[in-house]
């Protein structure tokens, strides 16, 4: 079994242009794409780009994110807390039980590893 997998480049793969599960349309017109470049062997976690363009969502999540933002900028704000902002260069985590709004302020891309299950 290969226990070491460079990514692929996005450039020939079709991205999913469909909203995320749990994502709701807020703010304007945003669109994402999103590139899932490997899936594990156990099929738990995934790894890939992630695109969007200017907007808000409210986002739920069900499980865990770690995030390296690539390009843009980001305020994302938990229901009921303070808002962080994240901005190219920026790493950072999402727990499953967030719950919050991501107000894209600059177009992003974004590499994620989630936990699928």
């Amino acid at each position: 079994m290969q226990t070491v997998i460079k990514l692929p480049p996005t450039q020939g793969i079709d991205p999913s242009t469909d909203d995320l599960d749990g994502w709701v349309v807020t703010e304007g017109t945003p669109s994402m794409k999103t590139w899932v470049l490997h899936t594990s062997a156990a099929g738990d976690m995934a790894s890939g780009i992630w695109e969007c363009t200017k907007g808000s969502y409210h986002a739920t999540y069900t499980a865990y994110e770690y995030v390296v933002l690539i390009a843009g900028r980001i305020v994302i704000t938990p229901d009921g807390g303070e808002p962080v902002t994240v901005q190219a260069g920026d790493s950072f985590v999402v727990e499953p039980t967030f719950k919050g709004t991501w107000k894209i302020e600059e177009d992003v891309r974004k590499h994620f590893d989630f936990r699928l299950k």
